[in-house]
């Protein structure tokens, strides 16, 4: 096995793990949250918190992985999200909660930014699309399969179980940064090129990159998606679900998990097609799909339409995820590679910071369906004009 397989094993290994425990907690968060006897908008807020520690957590990330190795900052990472997590479950007030959210999302921020650093230090141009998409066939396998056994565990032993199983998730994930995934900074950069990039400033190289359009919309799309996931899924469709169809905690981890299974099919597929016809061309149709679905969810007039919604939203994210990823990686000069990933993870992390408040809010003033698809028109329009860009142009420098 050569040694770019066996790191995009072990990192598959890592974020499924990872993602298990994360999807564990997404059916009962809004409603654990909700059981402090807060507002649509204070649920918003203990989403946005979790998002907001990410944001902030994704530069001192990227600046760690460059000046100490990409596997020690993902082990410090896990320990982080694990202490959180287990704070979670053991919070006595909704501002406990809260806190107890920002230290897991730091953590989780790292390990999400990292990881995808890793990513971009193992791939050539030309495999980048399919390794990017292996590793998020694995994230969203974790991710469908984890509401399952978390709403079980909700129903089974209160709200508040989930986040002890996101916390052993986040142990194992340390166990396996530390002792499974091989060090890859400077993988495929050379000592001049490394230096170079070395001269220029962290956040500068990061500025740089935001400045080109292509860049620049594409995670905007990045951070739209994540709008819509964490303001729309994470926070007002279990509630809406609830309301309008009767849909248990059990039920909706279910819908999540068929949904979860399907975009792990997806992911190979389209990150080959990325590599094959290029990364706008997967972009730009997922981009509408992702819009579509949200409004399937808000309409949806039974259960059996309820998990067609939660397919569809599934394989686009998983196809809309992977081509990003793989354009903002194709940008970075040589050396770039953490201030690339960084700034595009910076950038779509803002939306979990945006999401759950605002639509949040939105949904208080007016009502979940508009404030869902109203962020949906967003996502689409910067896909639109995502389209009329520049071909995109793959870096061969780290080839």
């Amino acid at each position: 096995m050569t040694s770019e397989r066996r790191v995009l094993l072990w990192m598959c290994l890592l974020v499924g793990v990872n993602q298990l425990g994360f999807g564990a907690m997404v059916p009962s968060l809004p409603l654990y949250a909700n059981s402090f006897g807060v507002s649509a908008s204070a649920i918003g807020i203990a989403v946005a918190v979790y998002g907001l520690a990410r944001f902030l957590a994704v530069l001192p990330g990227g600046q760690f992985a460059d000046r100490w190795g990409r596997r020690p900052v993902l082990a410090i990472g896990g320990i982080i999200s694990a202490v959180g997590s287990f704070w979670c479950a053991g919070a006595h007030s909704f501002v406990e909660f809260n806190l107890a959210r920002i230290v897991a999302g730091a953590g989780a921020g790292i390990i999400l930014t990292v990881g995808q650093i890793v990513l971009a230090d193992i791939s050539s141009p030309d495999r980048r699309g399919r390794n990017i998409a292996t590793y998020q066939a694995a994230f969203l396998f974790g991710f469908g399969i984890g509401p399952f056994p978390g709403g079980l565990l909700a129903g089974a032993y209160g709200l508040a179980a989930p986040f002890w199983m996101t916390g052993v998730a986040s142990v194992l994930t340390t166990a396996i940064a530390w002792f499974l995934v091989s060090e890859t900074r400077s993988t495929r950069t050379s000592a001049t090129a490394s230096g170079k990039a070395a001269e220029i400033p962290f956040v500068r190289q990061m500025l740089r990159l935001l400045s080109h359009r292509g860049f620049l919309l594409v995670s905007l799309i990045s951070l739209m998606n994540a709008v819509v996931r964490t303001g729309g899924l994470f926070a007002l469709i279990p509630l809406l679900a609830t309301a309008t169809l009767g849909l248990s905690v059990a039920e909706i981890g279910f819908a999540m998990m068929v949904s979860g299974v399907c975009g792990f099919a997806a992911a190979y597929p389209a990150g080959a097609l990325a590599d094959l016809v290029g990364r706008k061309a997967v972009i730009v149709p997922s981009t509408v799909l992702t819009g579509l679905s949200m409004v399937l969810f808000c309409y949806a007039p039974s259960y059996a339409w309820f998990i067609a919604a939660s397919v569809v939203w599934s394989v686009s994210t998983s196809i809309s995820s992977s081509a990003p990823a793989a354009y903002a990686a194709d940008s970075a000069p040589a050396g770039m590679n953490a201030s690339a990933m960084s700034a595009y993870r910076m950038t779509a992390d803002a939306g979990y910071v945006l999401g759950p408040p605002g639509l949040g809010l939105l949904a208080d003033l007016t009502s979940p369906a508009v404030a869902i698809i109203s962020a949906s028109v967003v996502l689409v329009i910067i896909g639109a004009m995502f389209a009329v860009t520049p071909t995109e142009k793959r870096s061969l420098e780290q080839s």
